[in-house]
């Protein structure tokens, strides 16, 4: 057998049409879905990137690996388990796409074949799957059906700046997206990440021809959205390769995202960082016919990044390493069920701001470990089944329900800390990497800087 893992960059699950969006911009991959296991309630085990990366490839959990923030050039925990080497041990070609050595120099080992084709372009996040593809397609007709392979593909096209090409850059949008009496933008340009977005602001404008502010927030999450469709159409790309090969069949696809993107709910805009359900849900799909995973069907069991590496190991028929903290989804992919599955999960963030989250399948406890950016509390409660857009905070109100969960949180961080040797609790004392910028213009402006 094969496995094909595909990570797109800041792609949200509730912008797909396969959880439901109002807009097509997934058409291929919906399409492909019919035929797949789609996870209704897949939970980042941390934001951002690498992090998140991480625990996909060791089945530890951010804690465990020490990655917590984006901190690049940082590596993990020693002794950590790395799924391209073990796979690489055992007899599977390993390839990848990709360019997160470039953030993460460590991360090449065990891949045999590792390309980087982003040295062409500014920013490492500026990447597409259609880039990706001209390595990514090449490699499979010459190896799939040869050998046992392990391909890891990680595209950027739904990552800020959204610049989807010109023949599906407007496909969502149809208004003036300067009109002054639409100025839905305005809750951005208080922030520093406006400032940050200027250059890509720019480019938009001249490429609509004119010099005037862009007003309507709308028009960027429709170039968002565009950027989706694009990177649909480029998908389906890839994935037919794997028909023409003759290997589909015989392949673990899994399709995720790293975390997911905010478009100006809960006052952040364009970006992922918060631990709302926006950035930390993102999609999940798995397909392997020969394995029994098919047949269009869904799972609601509240599953992890760190859950990929023993799913991937147990697939491929190998043992799954004791310190591995993820569990295996094979029987959950295969409509098998599980028995005693978790009830609920943590997640964390700090890169923008510092926060721990506890999500159980109904509720959301946020923790703060430090100021917010966006004047949020720094306790947070929603109910996500009344209220999924996280409007509603009901610390206050639910009380006793908030006291227990937020004991759970706290019990359940100083339990792994303790077995880590941990005294203290890396959210709240690792830097803020991207976040300080932030405070230090703050103060720059109130300085009058």
């Amino acid at each position: 057998m094969n496995v094909l893992l595909v990570s797109l960059d800041s792609l949200r699950a509730d912008h797909l049409g396969l959880y439901g969006y109002h807009r097509p911009t997934s058409p291929n991959l919906d399409a492909w879905a019919a035929d797949a296991v789609v996870a209704d309630a897949m939970i980042c085990s941390a934001v951002p990137t690498t992090p998140s990366h991480t625990s996909t490839l060791t089945g530890w959990t951010s804690l465990t690996h020490g990655l917590v923030s984006h901190r690049g050039g940082l590596d993990p925990r020693p002794g950590y388990p790395w799924v391209p080497s073990i796979l690489h041990d055992h007899g599977f070609l390993t390839g990848a796409v990709d360019n997160i050595k470039r953030l993460l120099p460590w991360y090449t080992l065990g891949f045999e074949d590792y390309i980087d084709p982003s040295r062409r372009f500014r920013h490492v996040w500026s990447v597409p799957l259609e880039v990706l593809n001209q390595r990514t397609l090449p490699w499979l007709r010459e190896h799939a059906g040869r050998e046992p392979f392990f391909l890891f593909v990680h595209g950027w096209d739904t990552h800020t700046p959204y610049l989807p090409p010109a023949d599906v850059r407007h496909t969502f949008y149809g208004g003036d997206p300067c009109d002054p009496a639409c100025d839905t933008m305005q809750p951005f340009r208080r922030q520093y990440f406006y400032e940050r977005s200027r250059d890509w602001l720019a480019q938009l404008r001249a490429d609509l021809g004119t010099e005037r502010p862009i007003t309507d927030a709308g028009y960027l999450v429709a170039l968002y959205d565009a950027a989706i469709l694009h990177m649909d159409r480029h998908l389906a790309d890839l994935l037919a390769v794997l028909d023409e090969t003759g290997v589909a069949d015989d392949t673990l696809v899994l399709i995720c995202g790293d975390h997911g993107e905010m478009m100006g709910e809960n006052d952040i805009y364009f970006d992922h960082h918060g631990l709302y359900e926006g950035n930390i849900r993102p999609p999940l799909l798995a397909r392997w016919p020969a394995g029994g995973i098919s047949g269009g069907r869904r799972i609601g069991e509240l599953v992890q990044h760190h859950d990929l590496a023993p799913t991937i190991l147990e697939a491929a028929g190998l043992s799954v390493p004791s310190a591995m903290e993820g569990r295996s989804l094979l029987r959950l992919l295969c409509g098998e069920g599980e028995t005693d599955w978790r009830d609920f999960i943590l997640t964390q963030e700090c890169t923008w701001q510092a926060a721990w989250a506890l999500r159980t399948q109904r509720h959301k406890l946020i923790a703060a470990r430090g100021p917010s950016l966006h004047n949020q509390p720094a306790r947070e409660l929603y109910d996500l089944g009344a209220d999924p857009g996280e409007r509603e905070n009901l610390y206050l109100d639910a009380w006793e329900l908030a006291g227990e969960l937020e004991a759970r949180l706290e019990s359940t961080l100083a339990t792994q800390m303790a077995a880590l040797g941990i005294d203290q609790d890396p959210v709240r004392h690792e830097n803020i990497s991207l976040g300080q910028r932030w405070f230090d213009w703050l103060e720059a402006r109130a300085r009058g800087g």
